[in-house]
Parts: C-alpha cells; sequence; structure tokens
C-alpha cells in the first residue's frame, strides 16, 4: 500500500547515518498548508532534566515557501480629493 499524504502531518525516523553529536537525531518530511517540508529534530534535556524534542522545518521547493503577496482588486493609483 502507497503512504498517503495529508496535510498538516508529517513522519520522522531516527537518523542511522548521525556520524557526529550535532547532527540530528531524527529525520523526515510534513506536509504543512500544502508544502512539502523536510524535518530535522534533535533531542535536547532542559534544566530541569526532561528530555524533548526541537524541530526544524525546510521547504523541498523554496520558491514554494515563500508567501504570495494578497493581491487587491480595489487598489489603484487615483488618489480621491
Amino acid at each position: 500500500m502507497a503512504d498517503k499524504k495529508f496535510d498538516n502531518s508529517g513522519v520522522i525516523f531516527k537518523n542511522e547515518d548521525k556520524s557526529k553529536d550535532t547532527d540530528r537525531d531524527y529525520r523526515g518530511s510534513a506536509t504543512i498548508a500544502g508544502v512539502e517540508y523536510w524535518v530535522s529534530g534533535w533531542v535536547r534535556k532542559a534544566e530541569s532534566g526532561s528530555k524533548f524534542l526541537k524541530f526544524s522545518f525546510k521547504a523541498k521547493d523554496a520558491a514554494a515557501a515563500k508567501p504570495k503577496p494578497a493581491l487587491h482588486e480595489d487598489m489603484s493609483d487615483e488618489v480621491p480629493f
């Protein structure tokens, strides 16, 4: 069965290719608002001692991730006096 991509969801896997301490601990992908992202995750430790995951997202297609300017039909160059 092929994997289905659901909007606003993703998946991460343990990074088995980690070669140094600063490399990400987990990697994967996600689709957010219709844009596909690479996901990286690092296991961190809070001052209290509890562990948590820190995430980073990078657009797979950088052009698609740039916000598009809003178009306003009612805008014109004319200034009313």
